[in-house]
């Protein structure tokens, strides 16, 4: 009897060891620097749908961007699309180090890195307050700073980082900023994941910093693929993000929309699973932030 006992509390706790929980939780690592970036507005030059050019915003300007580097920032990696940083991924559970570098030799100005949804001792909150915030507030270019955040249960969902150091204001408005997407501890990854950024850039509202179809995002999905769209914005401005062709189920699981409110630094996602083929826009339903610009396209396949 207690020979058997003894097997089954073996049993159970071999059980116990391999289910999925904290244990399991991960450890990872992002190396990310502000450095200088030349980025354009409407590279093509045009607004698609209304025919309207834009010839002067085709000239590139020069602004401070964050951007995903290989370990000790030995190399940059390649940068996908828009000018908001990495997506920074990670789960219920997971400690993420962001190693972070500033690498501002444009403006010569200190920047940090500031994460919402996410906990994190104070030290590593990023928010500069004079006599009483830390380096990582304040890091003067050429330094760097780790910043370590836990996914907490709560932190499910998609969240804004942005630069909250003295130069704050100047850098959120040239595009320092970027997302967090944390899953659930057992939640199934997207087949596709879109980040859509609404916020303003210079006289345009911008998607991803371009304005205007051609310019801004092109997504593509597949029928039966699980999509996730990742919506943030910043600046002063309140947003209606819309798909057209499409609905999700509204916060608090009430019944379906398809169009949703968003304000100052807010951030939501939605999922689907993939059935409406078509090609589709997306955009903000403020009615002139689409006429400056804030409209894509989304195509699926069958």
């Amino acid at each position: 009897m207690v020979r058997g006992l003894g097997l089954l509390l073996a049993v159970l706790a071999l059980a116990l060891a391999g289910a999925p929980g904290e244990a399991q939780a991960a450890v990872r690592h992002y190396w990310v620097a502000a450095v200088p970036v030349h980025w354009t507005i409407v590279p093509n030059g045009r607004d698609a749908i209304n025919g309207v050019p834009y010839e002067d915003a085709r000239m590139p300007f020069e602004t401070v961007a964050y951007r995903a580097y290989t370990r000790n920032w030995e190399r940059q990696l390649p940068h996908r699309y828009g000018i908001q940083g990495p997506l920074i991924r990670g789960r219920v559970g997971d400690t993420i180090l962001i190693h972070f570098k500033n690498l501002d030799n444009l403006f010569d100005q200190p920047h940090s890195m500031h994460f919402h949804g996410v906990h994190y001792p104070f030290g590593a909150d990023g928010s500069y307050i004079p006599g009483l915030s830390t380096r990582g507030a304040n890091v003067k270019p050429g330094d760097s700073f780790t910043y370590r955040l836990k996914a907490g249960k709560d932190s499910a969902g998609v969240w804004p980082y942005h630069d909250h150091s003295p130069s704050m204001m100047d850098s959120i408005a040239g595009g320092l900023y970027g997302g967090l997407s944390i899953l659930g501890r057992h939640e199934r990854a997207p087949d596709r994941e879109f980040v859509v950024f609404l916020a303003p850039m210079g006289e345009f509202m911008t998607i991803d910093g371009r304005a205007f179809v051609g310019n801004t995002p092109l997504f593509e999905a597949r029928v039966g693929e699980l999509v996730q769209w990742d919506v943030l914005t910043l600046g002063d401005d309140f947003h209606t993000f819309h798909v057209h062709g499409h609905r999700w189920r509204q916060p608090g699981g009430g019944g379906f929309i398809d169009t949703q409110t968003i304000g100052p630094a807010e951030s939501f996602r939605v999922r689907w699973r993939e059935d409406r083929p078509g090609t589709w826009l997306y955009h903000c339903h403020v009615e002139s932030h689409m006429e400056h610009g804030m409209m894509g396209i989304y195509k699926v396949r069958r």
